[in-house]
């Protein structure tokens, strides 16, 4: 039974690259960064997601050296500017989060690989006590493929993080939210059904016994445009549609370009449950 009451935060996406697929969530300066921060906060972010490089399908991947020069700045800025915001950052590499660490201590680790694009990442993380987003997801966004060769995403999904929980253990990773991975290699039809059966997730269990969180990231993703055939700018309205639905099956982070909106989704959740 999913806990309506549960704790549920708001996580606001920033984008410090060019060629992110939803342009206004691009801030290709430290002061574009800043005011998009500060906004989102206002709106009542809980938690603030810096990326540098771009995960869409097809996107070019750049080394730890260039992700590193990009963030650096923005991440200064923003300790200044907003001493004791939680922050995420999105990243694969181990170099990149002991970089960040030494700048800023503590932060949530948010790995679309779930530690597989660098054989030190999880090690990494264990050793430095950070929260760490563990992704799903089949070969980099050049190389990965649907699973069209599973009859349930959702099982094979399950199974993926069970495996990930015991290299989790091993790797001294104690605290890990599950992100299903909406939008990497799965069918628009299996992201449907994954959110659909979201609620299963919670059979999967860390080291401790408990259940990690569960994190969805469907904003304006391909699932809906291309369903609607549309532009990623006008999914909002049936971006909401689906976090209610993942807030019914027990979402508990949502990532998100609209803050103000989703903020408002997750109120209207809370009078209707």
């Amino acid at each position: 039974m999913i806990d309506k009451d549960r704790h549920i935060d708001i996580m606001g996406i920033v984008n410090v690259n060019d060629d992110s697929y939803f342009a206004d969530s691009r801030c290709p300066d430290v002061a574009s960064a800043l005011e998009k921060i500060r906004k989102m906060l206002q709106e009542g972010a809980d938690i603030i997601d810096i990326g540098a490089c771009s995960t869409r399908p097809g996107a070019e991947i750049i080394g730890p050296e260039e992700e590193w020069r990009r963030l650096e700045p923005v991440l200064t800025a923003v300790k200044a500017a907003f001493p004791g915001v939680v922050l995420s950052i999105d990243t694969f590499w181990s170099d990149v989060v002991r970089n960040a660490y030494n700048l800023l201590g503590s932060f949530i680790v948010n790995d679309i690989s779930a530690g597989e694009d660098d054989p030190r990442m999880l090690q990494t993380v264990g050793d430095l006590g950070l929260e760490y987003v563990a992704m799903h997801k089949r070969g980099n966004p050049k190389t990965m493929q649907e699973l069209t060769d599973y009859k349930s995403v959702t099982e094979e999904v399950i199974g993926y993080f069970a495996e990930f929980s015991r290299k989790a253990e091993e790797s001294g990773v104690r605290k890990w939210v599950l992100d299903p991975g909406f939008g990497f290699a799965k069918t628009v039809e299996q992201n449907y059904r994954m959110l659909r059966e979201l609620d299963r997730f919670k059979s999967v269990l860390c080291a401790d016994g408990t259940a990690p969180r569960i994190l969805v990231g469907v904003s304006r993703k391909s699932m809906i445009y291309k369903h609607f055939d549309i532009s990623p700018a006008e999914a909002l309205p049936a971006t909401q549609v689906l976090h209610f639905e993942a807030l019914t099956k027990g979402a508990d982070i949502l990532r998100v370009h609209d803050v103000a909106e989703a903020r408002r989704t997750v109120e209207l959740y809370r009078l209707l449950s």
